[in-house]
Order: C-alpha cells, then structure tokens, then sequence
C-alpha cells in the first residue's frame, strides 16, 4: 500500500509541476503581448502627433497590361514546353532482389527465440 501511495504523491506531484510551468508560460507570453500592443499604441500616437508633410502629387506606376492574345500565346508555350519535358522522364529501373535469405534468416531466428523462450518457462 505504501508503494501506491509514493506513485500517487510522485503523481500529484509531477502534474503540479507540469501545470505550474504552464501556467507561468502563459502569464509570460500574455505579459509580452501586452508590451508589444502597448509600443504599438505608442508608435502610433507619436506618428499620428507628428505633421505629416503634404503629399505631393504622386505619379501611378502602371504594369504593362498584357493583351489576351499574348497572354494566350505564353501560356499555351509554356504547356507545350512541359508536356515535352514530361514525355522524357523515364521510369526508373528496379532491381530484383538477390536473394530472399536475409528474410527467411530473420523469420527464423524470430521463431527460434519465441520457441527457446517457452521452453526455457516451461509452458509450451
């Protein structure tokens, strides 16, 4: 009775542990959070307190808008291109195995052990 009452106090006392550094991971993680929201109000208070200069008519960068036709002609290159290139692969040879030795020499000896294991019991 003794003995189960040890592993039921070592129990206790391991989950304890456990959730006690758990706990104390979440408090510091909340607590880094907290900090970080707080650097980022204060960020955005001290950009939103500077004036900010008038914005000078800016100029849009435009992307060259490709016309669908060309679009078309790309695509349909690249598909071709592909499919050439999955015409070349070739499958792999496999290799026959040698022999079957190692297999039948594992069996064996895992049967040997089970039968040396009831003999040496006594219960087979």
């Amino acid at each position: 009775m003794s003995e189960f009452l040890e592993g039921l106090n070592l129990t206790v006392l391991g989950v304890t542990i456990v959730f006690t550094v758990l706990s104390i991971l979440a408090v510091v993680l909340y607590a880094v959070g907290w900090t970080e929201r707080r650097l980022v109000e204060r960020e955005n208070a001290a950009k939103a307190a500077t004036p900010t200069p008038s914005p000078a008519p800016s100029v849009k960068e435009e992307k060259p808008e490709i016309p669908p036709r060309d679009l078309a002609i790309i695509t349909a290159a690249i598909l071709a291109y592909t499919a050439e290139k999955a015409s070349q692969l070739r499958p792999l040879p496999l290799r026959r195995k040698v022999s079957d030795a190692w297999r039948l020499y594992g069996l064996q000896s895992g049967m040997e052990e089970v039968e040396d294991f009831n003999y040496e019991i006594g219960k087979w």
